[in-house]
């Protein structure tokens, strides 16, 4: 069986003056990007993955106004840990700034609205920060 075709949901919303150097890798190492909009931070992380059994534009109960997502998100599916190794030593030698909020697609977070997604990894993101702040004080 073939193995799963790799793919990046990358959401950047000030256009990082790095986002041409981080699909320069992403095309260099053969994974395929999906660009997020603004608008589609609605929808289902499956939907805008491409899995199956999510359609497309598919959408959590329509929300109200969905709150802007400020931060550069890079979100990875079909990854290996020895793949995802290799993407973030490439995006290093790239010269392409440490992404802080990442994830991988999982069957929990498919289901996900993007947004809440993004909710999820800020709040690991911010927690781990703390932990390691905390262990330099000692």
């Amino acid at each position: 069986m073939a193995p799963l075709r790799e793919m990046v949901l990358y959401y950047n919303p000030d256009q990082s003056p790095y986002a041409a150097k981080l699909k320069g890798v992403l095309v260099r190492m053969g994974i395929r990007i999906k660009n997020i909009a603004p608008e589609q931070t609605g929808e289902l992380v499956g939907t805008l993955a491409g899995m199956p059994g999510y359609a497309e534009g598919e959408e959590q109960r329509k929300q109200e106004s969905i709150p802007q997502i400020p931060e550069e998100i890079l979100v990875m599916k079909n990854f290996t840990g020895h793949r995802i190794d290799a993407l973030l030593l490439n995006l290093r030698k790239a010269g392409v700034p440490k992404i802080a909020l990442k994830a991988v697609i999982t069957e929990q977070n498919s289901r996900w609205p993007f947004y809440q997604l993004y909710e999820e990894i800020k709040k690991e993101h911010l927690a781990m920060t703390a932990a390691e702040t905390e262990k330099e004080r000692g």
